[in-house]
């Protein structure tokens, strides 16, 4: 089940909302910085507009990251283009990004601006009509082999995959819980639907990344990508455990910890 988006010969890193640590999330200045400190991927979330296209923004309303409120399905594409989306973010005490004319993207912006750039996209809202956008933006900019749809919910998963069953999709929640479930007794799981499981390493009181689990995944064929994982000594662990990706806020941490782990280990046990 190899799909090019999710597998290369050594761990990937992906900068999570383009780095959010280090610039306004899911704008363009974040993932070109993101991908500057030599993250191999960018992740990012999208939402629908009120006329129906794929925007790149986390939240369901604009508040917490824009100068503007409400939810971003009652604004067009166009609209919230001139939103600011640099507003909130914070740096040495100040705004460094506000005033700057970042705005909320468009996904086929995006994946125009970086052709060559492996994306996994988590679709926020549990929606057909969202699947179809976003497929639809995917095959415009040629994207198939470099795009990962993700998402919690398995409506939206299943659209995509129907859509277009090239493009590589990671696990709905539910099918996570499937195959962490069976990990636990030793079963292993049968077909899957998916190339990626993008987890947390914990949700709430459930361990969910473990060796164990890592080698049920490989054994089905796909990767394990893990989110948000900003913290070096967490980093080394879970490489040491055989995790194919690192999803981060930090690109900057994440990437140097990446290359010392790769040439001390090499890549034999690399997926």
């Amino acid at each position: 089940m190899s799909h090019p988006a999710v597998t290369a010969g050594r761990p990937l890193v992906f900068a999570h909302r383009g780095g959010s640590a280090l610039a306004p999330e899911n704008t363009i200045p974040a993932f070109d910085r993101g991908l500057a400190l030599g993250a191999d991927g960018l992740e990012l979330d999208v939402h629908l507009s009120r006329d129906g296209l794929a925007v790149v923004h986390h939240d369901p309303r604009l508040g917490r990251t824009t100068d503007a409120t409400g939810r971003v399905a009652e604004r067009t594409a166009a609209e919230l283009a001139t939103v600011d989306a640099g507003y909130a973010f914070t740096a040495g005490g100040g705004h460094p990004w506000r005033g700057r004319g970042i705005g909320v993207p468009m996904l086929r912006d995006v994946l125009r601006r970086y052709r060559d750039v492996r994306v996994i996209i988590e679709m926020k809202a549990d929606e057909e009509a969202l699947a179809r956008a976003v497929v639809a933006d995917v095959r415009a900019a040629d994207a198939v082999e470099r795009v990962c749809l993700g998402s919690f919910g398995r409506r939206v998963l299943r659209a995509a995959r129907a859509l277009d069953p090239a493009i590589a999709t990671s696990a709905a929640r539910e099918e996570v819980r499937w195959v962490l479930y069976r990990s636990w007794v030793g079963l292993a799981p049968r077909r899957l639907p998916n190339q990626a499981f993008q987890v947390p390493e914990r949700a709430g009181g459930t361990r969910v990344v473990s060796p164990r689990f890592i080698r049920a995944a490989h054994d089905a064929g796909a990767v394990v990508q893990v989110w948000t994982v900003d913290r070096e000594d967490d980093m080394r662990r879970l490489l040491d455990w055989g995790v194919d990706a690192i999803i981060t806020d930090r690109p900057d941490v994440a990437v140097p910890v990446v290359h010392d782990w790769v040439e001390r280990v090499g890549t034999s046990s690399v997926g």
